[in-house]
């Protein structure tokens, strides 16, 4: 008797750090429901880079992760390549940045903002 194998995907996660950083900026722009948009578009020396805005609407094809007071938002297509990920923030001599630590990536550059599949 052959078994099939379920696959339950792990959704996106959210650090403190990035938490804590979301925050204050939506503090400081006065506008509370911003979500931060995360994104995979094709470039990068790795083939897909990761990119960040802000999102006052939710599409239909979106998927929206509530975490508090804040929250994430993917499109659909994105969304297959970030499953399972932690959206990360980090302040360095480089500079301020949000990045994704993505399990999925089997290729990463070296300043981590692109990837391979």
């Amino acid at each position: 008797m052959s078994g099939a194998e379920s696959f339950v995907p792990t959704p996106m996660m959210l650090s403190d750090a990035a938490r804590k950083r979301l925050q204050a900026l939506l503090k400081e722009e006065g506008k509370p429901d911003l979500k931060l948009r995360v994104y995979v578009t094709g470039g990068g020396c790795s083939g897909f880079q990761y990119g960040f805005d802000f999102a006052d609407s939710v599409g239909d094809d979106d998927t929206l992760i509530q975490f508090g007071e804040v929250a994430l938002v993917v499109d659909e297509l994105s969304y297959q390549y970030l499953v399972g990920s932690t959206v990360d923030y980090e302040e360095g001599l480089a500079g301020a940045r949000f990045l994704v630590q993505n399990p999925n990536a089997t290729t990463t550059c070296g300043c981590g903002a692109s990837f391979m599949v």
